[in-house]
């Protein structure tokens, strides 16, 4: 005559008075369904075991999409917050120098960026004063530079910010730092009628950093704010 061996009385006594603890183990519980689809043979077909490797299955993919999402939400949250610093800064300045260094400055700091450039058309020559004394975040270019640049010699609408890879930066932009620079935002700035367009180029080292799958609508703002400003400067 068989018997089957009793599992302790205070583990017993512990599981019927709070069974909840095995329900919520997982390791557990898919021990016991082991152990239940061995003692029932190989010829038997579980339907419930399997609906509920099934479930088990879609609640693991469901997790991993509230994560992806919880973590996609933190990621534009900071990103929001981090453009408002951004603006905030670049509307301090009472005038327009310090407004200039500025963005190549605390304002790139704050995005995190290693360069700020503004690029301005001009039919004029570069030798303004100006220029000189804020060329460590401004550069001139013929008229068709902005088009040609961001556009990337496309004949496509050209959209109001571009971010992008890139082998190494323009010297034009960049300067001495070009061959460093290995991913760049580019957003395109309007200053109104009877006025040529303008580049604000943010660069970075990084060529992660930028990439045409990201999105683009919190630079877009950014660039509007700049736009508007520049727009104020000008007049």
């Amino acid at each position: 005559m068989s018997s089957t061996k009793r599992i302790e009385e205070s583990v017993r006594d512990s599981i019927i008075s709070r069974p909840d603890m095995i329900l919520d183990d997982k390791d557990l519980m898919q021990a016991l369904i082991a152990s239940n689809e061995r003692t029932m043979g190989g010829n038997i077909i579980d339907l419930r075991g399997i609906a509920m490797e099934r479930l088990e299955s879609r609640l693991d993919r469901l997790e991993d999409t509230h994560r992806s999402v919880i973590a996609a939400a933190y990621e534009n949250l900071a990103g929001t917050n981090q453009i408002h610093r951004a603006v905030l800064r670049m509307l301090d300045p009472v005038d327009f120098e310090t407004f200039l260094h500025d963005l190549g400055g605390e304002v790139a700091q704050i995005l995190r960026v290693d360069m700020i450039r503004l690029v301005l058309e001009t039919a004029q020559e570069d030798d303004d004063p100006v220029v000189r004394r804020l060329g460590d975040v401004l550069s001139v270019a013929e008229p068709g530079f902005v088009e040609a640049y961001a556009g990337e010699g496309r004949e496509a609408p050209m959209r109001p910010v571009v971010l992008r890879q890139v082998q190494q930066g323009s010297e034009t932009i960049y300067g001495d730092r070009a061959d460093w620079m290995r991913s760049e935002a580019c957003l395109r700035l309007d200053f109104g009628p009877g006025r040529l367009p303008g580049l604000l180029v943010m660069g970075s080292e990084d060529p992660h950093q930028f990439t045409p799958q990201q999105g683009t609508d919190l630079l877009a703002f950014f660039g509007g704010v700049f736009e508007r400003a520049m727009r104020r400067w000008l007049a």
